[in-house]
């Protein structure tokens, strides 16, 4: 098992304001640095998908893959890698917590693994970089909104 790696920020808006943005994949484009492309290729329970097919260029990773999603309400989302071409491994998750104040807490978890090697402090890079734009952009775009 890889290792994970972890970051949080807190978010001006309600969980369920951050849920909804992170839950809207057709977005991610404009939002997440080095998406592509985010399409849900198996649409799940309320409105929430369970499959998504992304294309990512992230510099050490460029990659096409599909990841699985799992929802907690509002509280936690959580993926595993279906399939990738480079990844072999991609774990992650967003857990929210609110803090009666309007705000949220967001914590991103990420473990990744790929099929060429790559340098430990590489690959923790490369994690670090995904963690960090992801927050900053979900903060971005959830304040926007």
């Amino acid at each position: 098992m890889a290792e994970q790696t972890s970051s949080s920020i807190t978010v001006d808006a309600p969980p369920a304001d951050v849920m909804a943005v992170i839950a809207d994949f057709d977005s991610y484009p404009e939002w997440a640095k080095g998406v592509q492309k985010a399409e849900v290729v198996v649409p799940g329970a309320g409105g929430r998908a369970e499959q998504v097919y992304f294309a990512l260029d992230v510099s050490p990773i460029k990659d096409e893959y599909t990841l699985a999603y799992v929802w907690d309400a509002d509280r936690e989302v959580t993926w595993t890698l279906v399939e990738g071409n480079m990844l072999k491994m991609l774990d992650g998750a967003y857990t929210l917590a609110g803090r009666g104040d309007g705000t949220t807490d967001v914590t991103y978890r990420l473990a990744l693994d790929v099929s060429i090697p790559l340098i430990g402090m590489l690959k923790r890079k490369g994690e670090k970089i995904l963690i960090d734009t992801a927050l900053k952009g979900l903060k971005k775009r959830v304040e926007s909104l």
